[in-house]
């Protein structure tokens, strides 16, 4: 019988593991797919001392029960030798038929790997806390706000789950609450007030510039549309008989200014949203004043926008912004008293927040804004201020003595 193997404190080695000339262990081993393997640590066992100067890691035999338990598990050694980026690039190309913006998405965040190391680190050598690490890193060293840091976990997450489906990793270190590591630095984008509302709509009216775009900014107010809904609408979705408004399609315009027409995400977003008088008369003005132009544009079929800019093409999210962003800058030259920011969405969150106010049902209020979500419809009743609970606790209050009194 051939004597056993032994390291130079006299210990039994295993089959597989050698002790070199200066004292580092080694194990050799053939993966499921037959090819071999060396793993290394200057510790054999976990209570080893770890010899001075040298980087802290598990001990060679923590290590091959690490191996030993992802071959029986059928977890393919090293990742499968993926890099985080290339990880990524495999889960993009896995999602066909995406929309645009989530393209453009998942271009963003490739683009940061490339430009991070991060991005070359090999995938099984992810831990949870090196995860954590980096989005804390990309916030606090890179400047990045908590919106682009949740839509890069957005992608990462789910391209380390692929991997541990793939069974070449044993965790996904992406799996937490993001919260619980990166600060919330994000603007959220309130609702303004009923007077302001008021203020902002009387200035635009009164302005000798901006008028012209009192109408559709007060159709943004009075119909809570989102700001792609309400550029996509043509004449045809106005149906005056019925004193509504057919919403079945946005309009939006990529970076290289091709137009492209994008259906609701969710069958909630294909409504019928109801006019006022007033919505009706600034749609009947819209339309009396639209100058035909020589060429009628068409965008995926649809044709009739209502809004065309000074080339004749349809009006999208960001001339809107701008507009209103300049009428904001005047009115806050003008007066004292500041008018807060005032963008489409805050136009569609005020219209949401007042119908709340007003005691609408919120399943009526879920189908007007095409929320999938009653939960995103209800949230808009946390938007009140000290103000609104006093005027609700009087109205309560009146209640319970109008009843009070009839009992009498």
């Amino acid at each position: 019988m051939s004597e056993k193997r032994r390291d130079k404190k006299n210990r039994i080695l295993h089959d597989g593991e050698y002790q070199r000339p200066d004292g580092r262990y080694n194990f050799r081993y053939v993966d499921l797919n037959g090819v071999e393997h060396n793993i290394y640590s200057w510790r054999l066992d976990k209570n080893d001392p770890l010899p001075k100067g040298k980087k802290k890691e598990l001990s060679l035999r923590e290590k091959e029960k690490q191996i030993e338990m992802d071959m029986f598990d059928n977890i393919v050694s090293n990742g499968g030798n993926y890099t985080v980026i290339e990880l990524v690039e495999k889960y993009v190309s896995l999602k066909t038929g995406v929309r645009h913006n989530t393209e453009a998405g998942y271009k963003t965040v490739l683009n940061v790997l490339k430009k991070d190391s991060f991005g070359k680190k090999r995938i099984d050598k992810v831990k949870l806390s090196d995860a954590k690490k980096w989005l804390v890193k990309l916030q606090q060293e890179d400047g990045k706000g908590y919106s682009s840091i949740h839509n890069i976990r957005g992608v990462l997450r789910p391209a380390f789950q692929m991997a541990v489906d793939d069974d070449l990793i044993r965790k996904n270190p992406f799996a937490f609450e993001l919260v619980s590591v990166v600060v919330n630095d994000s603007v959220r984008r309130e609702a303004i007030t009923r007077k302001q509302e008021r203020d902002f709509l009387k200035f635009v009216k009164e302005d000798s510039h901006f008028c012209k775009y009192y109408d559709a900014i007060f159709i943004l107010f009075k119909t809570g549309l989102r700001i792609s809904e309400f550029c996509g609408l043509t004449i045809k979705d106005i149906e005056f008989d019925e004193k509504r408004i057919k919403v079945d399609h946005q309009l939006q315009r990529k970076r290289n200014m091709e137009y492209y027409i994008v259906e609701p995400k969710t069958e909630s977003g294909n409504r019928y949203v109801p006019m006022t008088d007033e919505v009706v008369e600034c749609f009947h003005r819209i339309i009396d004043n639209r100058v035909s132009p020589k060429v009628e544009p068409m965008v995926d079929g649809y044709a009739g926008f209502l809004f065309l800019d000074k080339n004749d093409k349809p009006m999208v999210a960001l001339h809107w912004e701008k507009y209103m962003e300049h009428i904001r800058k005047k009115y806050n030259s003008i007066y004292k008293i500041q008018m807060p920011k005032v963008t489409p969405h805050v136009c569609r969150h005020t219209f949401c927040s007042n119908m709340a106010k007003s005691g609408m049902n919120p399943k009526t209020l879920q189908y007007i804004m095409g929320h999938s979500d009653i939960g995103v419809t209800l949230n808009t009743y946390t938007h009140t201020s000290i103000e609104d609970a006093k005027e609700e606790m009087e109205k309560v209050s009146k209640m319970q003595s109008r009843k009070i009194s009839k009992v009498v």
